[in-house]
């Protein structure tokens, strides 16, 4: 965090919610309660039992579709808006070929992941899917505990279905601050929903990780903390 970590750590609590069915849970892939709506619903009561108020809520990835559902769903509960490489736009994408490769781009990526955990190489699954959304050789850089914490929650990497659809009607009544980051080098699917977002209500531009990817907070930690607490300590 630099050299204001201490200053920050004074000011903020951060509580990271492990949602239902990962780690440290060992899932089997079964039932119907793994889903963007379910988790945006875990999210919201956990916090309301808490008597925490309204939060800065945080979601990376998928996390990030799913507080943008909390923010559809449960706007009560939320202060501020972070969004990191976050899905839950796509159908703001506009309807052009090029475009609509970008909004199924997560779609195909979990559509390789699922066929190659089937083949049995659970390290080429593993391996394929870090480096397409990073950059080639990413996996190879990962620490051994790295790893592990990916292959713990494989399993649910491969179950992620479709996120819901998110209108513009919708998002004009976000009245909280947002704030959008991207790596550097993360996939062009992201920075796109950003910018169809944008189109819908005026959120600052995105800041970007430099000499980072979609794992923008382990390539670039000093930054992306920099960057988050910052944003936080302004609202």
């Amino acid at each position: 965090m630099g050299r204001r970590g201490p200053e920050y750590s004074k000011r903020f609590r951060v509580i990271a919610v492990s949602l239902r069915h990962y780690y440290p849970e060992r899932w089997d892939g079964k039932g119907n309660d793994f889903s963007f709506e379910q988790h945006a619903a875990d999210v919201a009561a956990f916090i309301k039992k808490l008597n925490l108020g309204k939060v800065h809520l945080v979601g990376h990835s998928r996390g990030g579709g799913v507080v943008v559902n909390v923010a559809k769903s449960y706007p009560e509960v939320i202060r501020t808006l972070v969004l990191a490489d976050a899905t839950g736009f796509e159908t703001l994408l506009p309807d052009t070929p090029e475009d609509q490769k970008l909004a199924t781009a997560s779609r195909d990526r979990i559509a390789t992941l699922q066929k190659n955990l089937a083949s049995g190489n659970v390290e080429l699954a593993a391996q394929t899917f870090v480096d397409s959304l990073n950059v080639p050789g990413t996996w190879s850089k990962r620490t051994p505990a790295q790893k592990q914490r990916l292959f713990d929650n494989l399993a649910t990497a491969a179950q992620m279905g479709p996120t819901p659809p998110t209108s513009c009607e919708q998002v004009a009544k976000f009245d909280f601050t947002i704030l959008l980051i991207h790596g550097e080098n993360s996939p062009k699917n992201f920075p796109a929903m950003s910018a169809a977002m944008r189109k819908c209500k005026p959120v600052a531009e995105p800041i970007v990780v430099p000499n980072a990817a979609h794992s923008m907070f382990v390539d670039n930690p000093i930054f992306f903390n920099t960057a988050l607490l910052d944003f936080l300590s302004r609202d």
